[in-house]
């Protein structure tokens, strides 16, 4: 996983540190609408925002049967690849769609977000059989997160992505997880203010086969090798070998379930 430092910018009116996205919102070079379309559609032109505002105001919250079936024909126009029978919930939250690529039998409930914004990552791509639960959240910081084939990740988890967070297959979160790949800051100077200083960003990577517990906390950084259990609440700081078990806080390595 390589370093990389994450874009911060210091507006040249008032001398404070703006993130990317900050720069974007309070700059004064584009209109709100304008701002609205490079946040959220993340493509110009005016057949782009109509379609992303069509679907998703008529579409987004209808419930029921007739939601699903519909949101099944149309929605796939707004991504980037869409296989075949996925389920899409009401009221998600979906921004930079043309970067999202959801493979066969994906199943995303309601109120999840998947976003890929960024201006220079690939984005979100999901294998086959993939699920995810009520109120996760995918978030790219200009990150790719790349999920594989059957994985199952609960409700209310969050993973987010500055350089690349990788999930391999037949990987279970439980509830509440988070993959906090958004780097971490620099805090060395005490002249400027830790936003301006910058961030490193290492990435994540778990392998096939694991098993992360309710509330478990992936640190940026981190790999997690094949067939991992991660007991409930721990949080993870440093790599973890495959076939092992690891629980608490740090995360430490308790058995081998090759030798159980």
């Amino acid at each position: 996983m390589d370093n990389k430092a994450s874009e911060i910018k210091k507006d040249s009116e008032d001398g404070s540190a703006k993130t990317a996205l900050q720069e974007t919102l309070t700059g004064s070079k584009q209109s709100a609408l304008q701002k609205y379309q490079s946040i959220v559609v993340g493509r110009p032109g005016l057949w782009h925002l109509l379609i992303y505002e069509l679907f998703t105001t008529l579409l987004g919250p209808l419930p029921g049967a007739l939601g699903l079936v519909l949101r099944k024909k149309f929605y796939p126009m707004l991504f980037g690849k869409v296989g075949r029978n996925v389920v899409f919930g009401r009221s998600l939250t979906i921004r930079h769609p043309h970067k999202i690529t959801l493979g066969d039998n994906c199943i995303i409930d309601d109120y999840a977000v998947l976003d890929a914004k960024g201006q220079s990552n690939k984005g979100i791509t999901m294998g086959n059989n993939v699920m995810l639960g009520r109120n996760s959240v995918l978030s790219c910081k200009n990150g790719d997160l790349l999920i594989g084939d059957n994985v199952n990740i609960a409700m209310n988890c969050f993973l987010q992505s500055a350089a690349t967070v990788s999930i391999g297959k037949d990987t279970l979160l439980s509830a509440y997880c988070y993959l906090i790949g958004g780097g971490d800051h620099k805090t060395e100077r005490t002249d400027i203010p830790i936003m301006a200083q910058g961030q490193i960003v290492r990435g994540i990577t778990i392998g096939d086969d694991c098993l992360l517990g309710a509330g478990v906390y992936i640190q940026d950084g981190v790999k997690i090798g094949k067939g991992v259990v991660i007991g409930t609440g721990a949080v993870v700081t440093k790599e973890i070998s495959e076939h092992t078990v690891a629980v608490g806080i740090p995360a430490k390595v308790v058995k081998n379930r090759k030798t159980i």
